[in-house]
């Protein structure tokens, strides 16, 4: 790094973005939706409901609600590599102590308290990635992104083989306990890879510290903020309950193992699988196509829960649902002036954490009606096709001062 805090201009090692990426793993795939394999052991230690059940995943996205809130302001203050590297450490400390409590209030308040954290680190980190890759071709920036979003795909595949196992291993109903005590330790040790990552991106960015019009930002992505609210309120419905959908209809515990495992993979490969929807990112069509394959892969086990129709659904939905973030962050990207990506990055991600805040209660309330959770599941379509539809009426803009080199 030169003096005074500015980047290097040499191309980024790819290694940064990996280590960056530990972020997602941490915000999301442990923090977000390991919370679908540890809930049937809650639930039966615990004596929740399916409402109580969303509703702990509702404080969780309304604290990563507030933590995209908060994480444009503190954007523009600098300093990112520290909210980073303190917001996931804030996520982890929240996981380990979920497991300190049987308690329903400090429960709801750890879940909100993770968000926080989850959703501060996803935003800071996105626009971390978004600036190193400011120098990058297009093709390459898109693929920064990609790699960054898809660790939360890391993340899902070593819950997928550590949960399960522990609740199979731990004898009573402590299981879930050290479950999640094991996962805030896991996003502990992530800390190694990230601290070296940031001595590779400036510690102060003019470019984030100018003002940025967040209501210029409102203008020029008005259906893409709508049609992802609505994904985010889709999307997370699935990835609540269908755990629990699958052991009501006899998957054993090896089995969710490898449908967990074939989700996150899928989710890593994401950025490969779709480069080419991804780098031509400039309208709504291309988040329309991904949000079609997410709702495929909702609607395949509601068909039939067949052990090779259920590892489809899997495939196609991990394939598919972090694409659709790398696809709305590179869409901005590509429409909006550099000083504005981290604060239009934390504009979407509150649109969706809106989303996110809806979906698990009315998921839960819909799953404990006479349907049973294959009713919470058609919510999630429902939703998903109202989202897709609206994705395509986002038109292709570009700001008059995106730099040609970035905007080509």
């Amino acid at each position: 790094m030169k003096p005074g805090g500015e980047l290097n201009r040499g191309p980024v090692p790819l290694w940064v973005s990996v280590a960056l990426a530990s972020g997602p793993a941490v915000a999301l795939g442990l923090g977000r939706f390991a919370y679908a394999l540890i809930l049937p052991a809650m639930r039966q230690a615990l004596g929740w409901s399916l409402l109580t059940a969303g509703a702990m995943n509702t404080a969780n996205a309304l604290g990563y609600l507030l933590g995209a809130l908060v994480a444009g302001p503190l954007a523009r203050r600098g300093r990112l590599g520290r909210t980073f590297m303190i917001s996931v450490f804030a996520t982890s400390f929240a996981l380990l102590a979920s497991g300190l409590t049987s308690n329903g209030v400090l429960l709801a308040w750890w879940r909100f308290a993770s968000g926080v954290g989850g959703g501060l680190a996803f935003v800071v980190g996105g626009g971390l990635v978004a600036q190193i890759g400011a120098r990058e071709s297009v093709p390459q920036a898109a693929r920064l992104l990609g790699i960054y979003f898809s660790g939360a795909g890391l993340g899902i595949v070593l819950s997928a083989w550590i949960v399960p196992w522990l609740l199979a291993t731990v004898p009573g109903t402590v299981g879930w306990r050290v479950a999640w005590v094991t996962l805030g330790a896991l996003g502990i040790l992530t800390l190694i890879a990230i601290m070296p990552a940031l001595r590779h991106v400036a510690p102060d960015s003019p470019s984030v510290r100018r003002g940025s019009r967040t209501h210029l930002t409102w203008r020029r992505l008005r259906a893409v903020l709508i049609a992802y609210g609505l994904y985010g309120a889709g999307y997370i419905v699935y990835m609540t309950f269908i755990v629990v959908f699958l052991q009501r209809h006899g998957a054993r515990h090896q089995e969710i193992t490898w449908f967990w495992t074939a989700l996150g993979g899928a989710a890593m490969a994401s950025p490969f699988l779709w480069a080419g929807v991804l780098k031509r990112s400039s309208s709504g069509r291309g988040i329309a196509i991904l949000i079609g394959l997410v709702l495929m892969g909702v609607l395949l086990p509601l068909g039939s829960t067949n052990v090779v129709v259920v590892l489809g659904s899997a495939i196609l939905f991990g394939s598919a649902f972090l694409a659709v973030v790398t696809s709305v962050t590179t869409l901005a990207r590509r429409v909006l002036p550099m000083h504005q990506w981290t604060a239009a990055l934390g504009l979407l991600t509150v649109a969706f954490g809106i989303g996110q805040s809806f979906g698990p209660f009315l998921g839960g309330w819909f799953s404990d009606g006479g349907g049973g959770v294959r009713l919470g599941l058609i919510l999630s379509a429902g939703i998903l096709s109202l989202s897709m539809l609206t994705a395509l009426a986002q038109r292709e803009r570009r700001d008059d001062g995106v730099d040609e080199a970035v905007a080509e």
